[in-house]
């Protein structure tokens, strides 16, 4: 198996993502995890470009990586003084790199109206920046900016730059679809190419603007690249940058190409998920390998088929990248689906049995009603056992109020008043909260806690409100998403009605008894 080198630069290049923002602990604690999962090369930012990045740098010194180098990263000096004078560069040496990424013009057209220098001018800037680097001990790779559109524009000018870049020293020369607009085709033909014309170890960095940023990367590698630029979860500027996650799944499961150690394949999951966190980005569900709905499977003939032999729907076992197979239970799943379900609760229900029938029956019915038990996996868990009669209720509801107050110039109040009984006890509790849902939730939790104080450790972490029917205004029906969690586990429940209230004490009843059942099950 072949080794390619992954180079990350989700701290730099997908740090300019919309909607990202990192700390410096927060780029810290990717470092960390990228330096676990195994790849080679970490850019951590550019010193000297703004105190944050400075400050990563100055804080790595003490935090040594194991498995991974850092990088910094800066351009080519300015016009009109010596590299060795240049600030921006001097900054490289504090960061106390071993590696920097310099990246340089090779596209006429911004040399022209952006640099607003001569071509050859350009060239002198390439040069005079990697000696000056390699003199101080630095490894050097060059980034060649622009460099598929350049080479379309003036193919001879754009290869002497990386000519130029190659003779100073540099010990990678890395080829940018910086506008992320080149088909696959281009890339593969141009790569070819250069790999004929360049005798240093070449790399690929992609932008996804044509959704194309994961096939060219793996396409350059097919034809000659070394090294693959690209970041987490393809965050980045714009729609992003290659996302590293199907790369190197799909590099080494598929083309025997080796990116991580075999034991950190099946990381790939976990340290996507972790990013997303960090990075305070929805996880996306069908993100391929490690998005939750990547091996999930709702339709009757899928599941059916799957269970037989997982590759009937699946082009690699799940386990190897650290996701899992997802059985999803809705009016399109058939028996299958609820027999799997049910077996992994352990209940003993068969595909032939009636009660089976009559579930798939009621889910078909609530699901029309707007229901979607796939997103609340909690709520089918309570119903099956419901209908199982393996659920006994912890209490009943004797009725609640809600009061929502707004005075003139004073912010809005809201109080729930609530009756219940509890193991024979009535309790008749009031609280107010935020709004009506979170004044109801702490009315509940008020008047259940002494019965059952496992609730102190549940929270309500998410609050999803959707309008089924858009045309019906103000009285449209509602389905409402809860998602919970405790120290241990999350898990999300719903409820559905005309009233936003009713849909948000369905899905928050079903939350704390869920909490409830899962509590004494482990007892």
């Amino acid at each position: 198996m072949s080794k390619l080198i992954i180079y990350d630069t989700t701290l730099r290049d997908g740090s300019q993502g919309e909607g990202i923002s990192y700390s410096v602990n927060d780029k810290l604690m990717i470092a960390q995890e990228l330096d676990f999962l195994g790849v080679d090369y970490i850019e951590g930012g550019w010193p000297g470009s703004n105190p944050k990045d400075m400050e990563f740098f100055l804080k790595m010194q003490k935090r040594p990586l194991k498995n991974s180098q850092l990088v910094a990263f800066s351009m080519t000096r300015r016009t009109n003084i010596s590299a060795k004078d240049d600030p921006i560069l001097k900054a490289i040496k504090k960061a106390q790199v071993k590696t920097v990424a310099i990246v340089g013009k090779t596209w006429d057209l911004h040399i022209r109206d952006v640099l607003k220098v001569s071509l050859q001018e350009n060239i002198e800037m390439i040069r005079d920046t990697v000696e000056f680097l390699t003199s101080e001990g630095l490894t050097v790779f060059y980034d060649a900016e622009h460099f598929f559109d350049a080479y379309r524009a003036n193919q001879e000018y754009s290869l002497s730059c990386l000519l130029a870049a190659e003779a100073a020293g540099a010990k990678a020369i890395c080829l940018c679809d910086t506008n992320g607009g080149m088909l696959t085709s281009t890339v593969s033909a141009v790569v070819s190419q250069v790999r004929a014309r360049i005798k240093t170890l070449l790399g690929i960095h992609c932008h996804n603007d044509a959704d194309l940023a994961v096939a060219n990367s793996i396409a350059a590698v097919e034809c000659g690249a070394e090294m693959v630029q690209g970041t987490i979860n393809g965050y980045g500027e714009r729609c992003g940058n290659a996302d590293l996650i199907p790369i190197i799944a799909n590099l080494q499961l598929k083309l025997g190409k080796e990116c991580l150690p075999e034991e950190k394949i099946k990381e790939l999951s976990k340290v996507s998920h972790f990013v997303s966190e960090v990075s305070n980005m929805k996880q996306r569900n069908d993100q391929p390998y490690t998005g939750s709905s990547a091996f999930a499977h709702k339709g009757g003939m899928h599941i059916n088929a799957v269970m037989k032999n997982p590759m009937a729907y699946e082009h690699v076992d799940p386990s190897l990248v650290g996701n899992h197979r997802r059985i999803l239970v809705s009016e399109l799943g058939g028996k299958t689906g609820i027999f799997l379900r049910a077996k992994a609760l352990d209940l003993d229900l068969s595909k032939e049995d009636p009660q089976t029938k009559k579930i798939l029956k009621t889910i078909q019915e609530l699901e029309h009603q707007g229901y979607h038990f796939e997103a609340a996996e909690a709520s089918f868990e309570l119903l099956i056992k419901k209908a199982l009669k393996k659920f006994n209720k912890f209490f009943e509801l004797e009725g609640f109020r809600a009061v929502i107050e707004k005075h003139s110039n004073k912010k809005i109040t809201c109080e729930a008043i609530l009756k219940i009984k509890v193991k024979g006890v009535k309790e008749h509790t009031a609280a107010e909260g935020d709004g009506p849902v979170n004044a109801l939730d702490n009315a509940l939790r008020k008047a259940l806690k002494k019965f059952y104080p496992g609730l102190s450790k549940m929270k309500l972490c998410d609050f999803k409100v959707r309008v089924l029917d858009e045309k019906a205004g103000t009285a449209a029906k509602v389905r409402v998403l809860i998602q919970s969690q405790d120290e241990k586990d999350s898990w999300s429940t719903i409820g559905v009605s005309e009233n936003i209230i009713e849909a948000s004490w369905q899905a928050l009843v079903d939350s704390i008894e869920y909490k409830l059942l899962k509590d004494k099950t482990s007892q």
